[in-house]
């Protein structure tokens, strides 16, 4: 059975749903996750995980990812992005010192109050539904942070500005050209959105769905997934020394381990088989995840 990860270069056009249903098809496995949903306008980094491998997406959805987005001031529509409908236009006169001292007001720990259209649920509603609908609900700012905001080069006349945008998890980035431009005066909105980083990986570690596509009927498709591993490759490797060691992981056990400091490790068996995501504390090893083969 198929099992590990693909970095996929989502396409303009699908949901990040779509392309899970995809790779369902062509490995014929029904465990497909992604981590990280990207708005169907939206290309670039969609980790997707297969098989035993989804039991490491809880992880990934929590990591930080960096985007190249448009930034088009002067229109404000009811999505934030271009999709949307435009409901003002503005005339648009903004310096490049202003423009700079607006994206420092937007770096560091900041609130954002989410778009109506989202998935985010209030009183059992997804917002989008309420927004078809024409209705607008009351929403609480969430806290984000924006690790770094750049811009990148001045636009020629009638171009859209490009921004560099390294953030946490839960940040909308539509709503951040919105805010930009109410900050500026003239509103925006976002008209491009391009995912360079998600849970470690980056545009280099992807693959199109042609490119799937055309292994998979070569008969060569699993060779093209990363272990699970891979995901946690930031952290050290800690290798179990006899078989009742190994036993007691593989039973979700906690075992003594009094030499190895304190933190989170990749945990393999005596034959280097991966076996769980472990937390050693007070020399302790306890398993925070398992993944290895049953």
């Amino acid at each position: 059975m198929p099992n590990g990860i693909l970095i996929i270069d989502k396409p303009a056009g699908w949901t990040s749903m779509d392309v899970c249903a995809k790779l369902r098809g062509m490995f014929h496995e029904k465990r497909v996750g992604h981590a990280g949903t990207l708005d169907p306008m939206a290309t670039g980094v969609l980790p997707v995980f297969i098989g035993r491998a989804t039991r490491a997406v809880e992880f990934a959805s929590n990591s930080d990812k960096e985007y190249i987005a448009g930034l088009k001031l002067g229109v404000v529509t009811n999505t934030q992005d271009i999709t949307g409908d435009i409901v003002e236009e503005r005339p648009v006169e903004v310096s490049g010192e202003r423009l700079r001292r607006v994206l420092e007001q937007f770096t560091g720990d900041i609130e954002q109050i989410p778009p109506m259209y989202s998935a985010i649920k209030i009183d059992g509603k997804k917002l989008y539904e309420l927004a078809r609908k024409g209705r607008e609900v009351e929403r609480r700012p969430r806290p984000v942070t924006i690790h770094a905001l750049e811009l990148l080069g001045w636009p020629a006349a009638g171009e859209d500005f490009s921004l560099r945008v390294a953030c946490s998890k839960g940040t909308y980035v539509r709503t951040l050209c919105h805010d930009i431009g109410q900050a500026l005066g003239c509103g925006g909105c976002m008209s491009s959105l391009r995912r360079v980083k998600a849970a470690g990986f980056t545009l280099a570690d992807s693959i199109t769905l042609e490119a799937v596509q055309k292994a998979v009927d070569h008969g060569e498709g699993e060779s093209l997934l990363l272990p699970v591993d891979a995901y946690f490759a930031g952290l050290p490797m800690l290798v179990l020394k006899t078989a009742g060691a190994e036993k007691k992981v593989r039973n979700g056990a906690s075992l003594a381990a009094p030499d190895v400091p304190d933190g989170e490790y990749r945990v393999y068996g005596m034959d280097k088989t991966f076996l769980a995501l472990g937390r050693v504390a007070d020399g302790k090893l306890a398993t925070v995840k398992s993944f290895f083969p049953v």
